[in-house]
């Protein structure tokens, strides 16, 4: 199953079909602002192999310039998602997909931001530190069922760990 009531915290074990989803939805995507994108990847738990995850799959998109990206928005609403701005992270437009869960994210991001790096130094560290993985998806699990109700709770008990992997990830690219 694919998707989150608003306000819960569930973790769920891995499953194949989120490569599957996300596929689908990158071509979606692709074929209504593939003219304005420079990449698109799976990006956040789900696109990690065998990690344990919030079943919502995260889009990442790369764009050259944030202002011009607005010109994306009116399309991925048309898709069905929910421009919600730049929701807290500056230079990145956010995009919320529900039926009636939610079970997308969408991140448009500048591809020389910190965004968009960070999205993919997480992701690339953690599919070759398979312990590191298995460290986080612990954690992860473990605030799921501290905070099931409270999804700012479950993310700040992540960022400590998320910043210490960040850390590493920029020290083995330089």
């Amino acid at each position: 199953m694919i998707g989150l009531e608003r306000g819960i915290v569930k973790v769920c074990p891995y499953t194949v079909e989120w490569k599957r989803l996300f596929e689908e939805e990158k071509n979606r995507l692709q074929a209504v602002i593939g003219e304005y994108v420079l990449d698109i990847q799976h990006v956040g738990s789900t696109s990690i192999p065998g990690m344990a995850a919030k079943p919502i799959i995260d889009i990442g998109i790369a764009v050259r310039n944030f202002k011009e990206a607005a010109v994306c928005i009116e399309p991925i609403e048309q898709l069905g998602y929910e421009y919600r701005g730049e929701n807290g992270i500056p230079r990145r437009h956010f995009f919320v997909k529900r039926d009636p869960r939610t079970t997308h994210h969408v991140h448009v991001n500048e591809v020389d931001g910190r965004d968009w790096e960070n999205q993919v130094f997480f992701r690339d560290y953690l599919i070759q530190h398979p312990g590191m993985a298995q460290e986080y998806a612990e954690l992860k699990l473990e605030l799921a069922q501290q905070f099931p109700l409270d999804r700012l709770a479950y993310l700040d008990g992540k960022a400590e760990f998320i910043e210490r992997v960040l850390r590493l990830a920029r020290l083995e690219t330089r």
